[in-house]
């Protein structure tokens, strides 16, 4: 017997695949990736202090957010030195072509922001927006920091 709906987490799994991949080929033709947007994002948006702080700010694991970082600085896009105070301590700073980097990162994630907007109202987006925050916490889950918390200023 088939159900009368498709069942609430399948249909969001599979709209959050849908747009996750055309969002990562987004950033792919603006020559990055999510984890290089994300790092970027939160470099120019958050006072982080240290590696640590970036990698809880990413929601990634340090050693994660590491290789990432090595491949960035690699292509030239940030430097970190040792911080002077602590030298355990690795600030990482962009480079001319990091704030390049992002700048084209985030005029495309600008553009498929504005993509996926369109048909809908603000107040439908609001209640998408809520729908969401919902579902996440009916599986115990948004109760951290997301990587792009601040982004946006929340409207009441």
């Amino acid at each position: 017997m088939r159900p009368a709906r498709i069942p609430v987490g399948l249909h969001v799994a599979q709209a959050a695949r849908v747009v996750s991949r055309a969002f990562d080929e987004a950033l792919a033709l603006a020559g990055g990736s999510l984890p290089v947007w994300l790092v970027l994002l939160n470099i120019k948006t958050q006072q982080l202090a240290n590696q640590r702080e970036l990698a809880e700010a990413v929601g990634i694991r340090e050693a994660t957010l590491t290789h990432h970082l090595n491949a960035m600085e690699a292509e030239g896009l940030l430097t970190r030195q040792r911080h002077e105070a602590n030298r355990r301590i690795h600030v990482v700073q962009l480079t001319d072509a990091g704030e390049a980097a992002f700048l084209r990162l985030r005029d495309a994630a600008i553009a498929f922001d504005r993509r996926l907007r369109r048909g809908f109202t603000d107040t439908e987006l609001a209640a998408l927006g809520d729908a969401l925050s919902q579902l996440a916490g009916n599986v115990g889950g948004a109760d951290g920091r997301l990587p792009w918390a601040g982004l946006a200023e929340e409207r009441s």
